[in-house]
């Protein structure tokens, strides 16, 4: 079987180590351990003792109870029998896509989005339909293309919101008609949500699952709770056979979650209101320098993110995005993704939401290099 590089995490593994200046981080800035404590409100040195007698057996396999009524209240009213942990966020898609995909069958998937969503499937011989996102249309779904798009062999639609590059959020209206479409053609409809839970005005973020018997939520602890180093995420869905097929498939490669992944998890969950407040804080910051930066810089554009830890940033520069991603990092310390990554030119991905200090730094040298070609 074969399966396409994965162009992002390639990147990343290739580049991240080397930068001064990490514009290509998409977490939150990750918390450590005792400041995931005080948070949580809990004494560290206490909570580390209490840790020194865990046993480290394979633990709750379908995860714990903690853990499950953590994820679910993430939702609007699913129980926490319809939530199943998995080896993080990427460990979930595969789940849902090697489940519910077969060969022959046919997936609309949104681009740009995570790369795993069109390759996936295209490894095993389904057909992929892409749903190209516009600058034009504010990377917004284009309804009529995707109602043209969907048919009786459409098995799965597949969205990402917030998405990843741009940063859009879908309005609750357009996921509606999304929802239609795919009940036109019997289809489920997958939503990769790791970006999910912040936004700007601190209103609740309607889930795919809030909308849609035959909808799939993925999401993880790792970018809006800056928890990566957890490895933990999870797949929701309303229809049981969804989560008894995932179930069945998941013994096959994941077994169960770790249990101090399990637990750190579940405590964080159970204060999610704590971490959001810090990480609204610093997305509102950070937001606010990246809006400015573009607005002072003139050979670059974006449709301005509203949801989400990224941006997709165009330069009005006749250079390959790899070309430019790379000359920044060597000749300027800072990183970014290139566009190249999610098969676009003319633009790179910035995340925003680590360091203020090296956001501001970092966009700065972004704008010295871009006046240096």
């Amino acid at each position: 079987m074969y399966i396409r590089p994965f162009k992002v995490e390639q990147w990343m593994n290739e580049w991240e180590t080397k930068a001064v200046y990490n514009l290509g981080e998409t977490c939150v800035d990750s918390l450590r351990i005792d400041e995931l404590l005080k948070l949580c409100g809990e004494d560290p040195a206490e909570y580390l003792r209490k840790l020194g007698g865990v046993r480290l057996t394979y633990g709750h396999i379908e995860g714990s109870p903690e853990l499950r009524r953590g994820i679910a209240s993430l939702y609007g009213g699913i129980p926490s029998d319809n939530v199943i942990p998995t080896h993080g966020a990427i460990g979930a898609n595969y789940q849902v896509i090697m489940t519910l995909v077969g060969r022959g069958d046919n997936v609309v998937c949104v681009k740009p989005t995570y790369q795993q969503h069109y390759s996936i499937p295209e490894s095993i011989g389904a057909e992929v339909r892409p749903l190209q996102l516009k600058y034009e249309e504010k990377f917004l779904p284009n309804l009529d293309e995707l109602n043209r798009l969907a048919d009786k062999n459409t098995k799965l639609i597949t969205i990402n919101n917030p998405n990843n590059p741009t940063g859009s959020w879908i309005p609750d209206e357009t996921t509606r008609a999304i929802v239609k479409i795919a009940e036109r053609v019997g289809a489920y409809v997958l939503s990769d949500e790791v970006y999910r839970g912040i936004s700007e005005g601190g209103e609740y973020m309607t889930s795919i699952v809030d909308l849609y018997d035959k909808g799939i939520s993925v999401g993880s602890m790792s970018k809006v709770f800056s928890l990566a180093g957890l490895r933990l995420g999870w797949i929701a869905a309303k229809d049981m056979s969804v989560r008894e097929a995932c179930l069945a498939r998941r013994d096959y490669d994941t077994i169960s979650c770790g249990v101090l992944d399990d637990m750190l998890s579940a405590l964080a969950l159970g204060h999610k209101e704590s971490i959001f407040e810090r990480n609204r804080t610093i997305i509102a910051k950070n937001r606010a320098i990246l809006d400015e930066w573009v607005e002072k810089t003139p050979c670059v554009e974006y449709v301005r993110p509203t949801a989400g830890t990224t941006a997709l940033v165009y330069c009005r520069k006749n250079i390959a995005s790899r070309e430019l991603s790379i000359r920044l990092l060597k000749e300027k310390g800072v990183l970014t993704t290139p566009g190249e990554c999610f098969d676009l030119e003319g633009c790179v991905r910035i995340g925003y939401a680590y360091d203020s200090k090296q956001l501001q730094i970092g966009l700065d040298k972004i704008a010295e290099m871009l006046g240096e070609i």
